[in-house]
Parts: C-alpha cells; sequence; structure tokens
C-alpha cells in the first residue's frame, strides 16, 4: 500500500491511544523497511498535529477549525499588533 491512515480521534473515542498507534506503525515500518506512508486522519487538537509528527506521520489531515486554531494563538496576535503599531511608528516620526 502506498498510504495507510490511521483515525486519531476515532481511536482515542475507543480507548485506543490514537498517537501510540502512529508511532507502533511507523516504528514497523521503519523496521521492516516499508516505504509506505502514513497518513494521520482524525485530527481533532492542534496538538494532534505535533504528536503525529513526532509519531512519525507523514502527512496529517487537518480540519479547518484545527488549523484556525494553530493559527491563532494569543502571543502571535499580540506579536503582529505590537509590530505594526512600531512599522506605524517608524514612518511617523520623521512627518510633521
Amino acid at each position: 500500500a502506498t498510504y495507510v491512515s490511521p483515525f486519531i480521534g476515532r481511536l482515542d473515542d475507543i480507548s485506543s491511544e490514537g498517537i501510540c498507534i502512529v508511532e507502533d506503525i511507523a516504528q514497523i515500518f521503519r523496521m521492516y523497511e516499508i516505504r509506505t506512508e502514513i497518513i494521520a486522519a482524525s485530527i481533532r487538537h492542534p496538538i494532534h498535529v505535533i504528536q503525529a509528527a513526532k509519531a512519525g506521520a507523514h502527512i496529517a489531515t487537518i480540519p479547518y477549525g484545527v488549523f484556525q486554531q494553530m493559527l491563532d494563538h494569543p502571543l502571535t496576535d499580540s506579536g503582529i499588533q505590537r509590530f505594526l503599531k512600531d512599522w506605524e511608528g517608524a514612518f511617523s516620526e520623521g512627518e510633521g
């Protein structure tokens, strides 16, 4: 098979640890030199994306809502606002 796709969130729902299964699959594939790529599916939280990558997944199917959560972070938002304020200040100081 070219791809295998463990459904992390659904595995979590049935009391399996989805991320652990991704780790196990990745380890077995390395051990037996299987070239099948792992697609982590049923991603429900931003942490799933990070855990899946660390576990050895090659690809993650990320719902838009989770992707948006990954982009929206309070420190990122405040950093952007501070940058924009500094940018405006850098060009308004010499005017007048």
